[in-house]
């Protein structure tokens, strides 16, 4: 799987993160499908509410208001635009999924049944508001496979 995150999209997310400092912030992924195997990155949004030094939990409500904005704005055309994943930050660690997040999100693609597969980006910066990033594929009945996210004003991966 690729998926395309904008410069426009991924400034936003470096401001969220100097706003928030050495707290994990995070939220959820919505995309629009190109093609088969390749998303490009739409919107997201932001829990600045819940998140601690270490540990950050998605709030489902803070976030179901901009998922129903998202599908309204796309005239709810789920073939194409959808949700794709949860973000979450890692600002004190290394931008890597912890033992924790890899069973939350198998436990959400094995236990929801509209979603058969999720992406968890983790983020964070590094010098000069650079973006370190890393990206996961979970799938129901498969184990967790890394994603190719591609810089769309450079038109590389990173």
């Amino acid at each position: 799987m690729k998926v395309e995150f904008t410069q426009p999209l991924r400034a936003r997310m470096r401001q969220a993160l100097a706003k928030a400092r050495r707290r994990e912030i995070g939220g959820v992924l919505m995309a629009e499908q190109v093609e088969a195997g390749y998303f490009r990155l739409a919107d997201f949004t932001i829990d600045e509410v819940t998140g601690g030094a270490a540990h950050f939990v998605r709030s489902v409500e803070h976030h179901r208001h901009a998922l129903d904005r998202f599908y309204e704005e796309t005239a709810s055309d789920f073939a194409r635009f959808n949700y794709l994943g949860e973000w979450h930050s890692h600002p004190n660690h290394l931008p890597i999924p912890s033992a924790t997040d890899l069973a939350s999100m198998q436990d959400l693609v094995e236990g929801e049944p509209d979603i058969p597969f999720a992406m968890l980006l983790i983020v964070r910066t590094a010098w000069w508001r650079r973006l370190l990033l890393s990206a996961t594929l979970f799938q129901r009945g498969a184990p967790p496979e890394p994603i190719e996210i591609i810089d769309s004003a450079q038109g590389n991966q990173t």
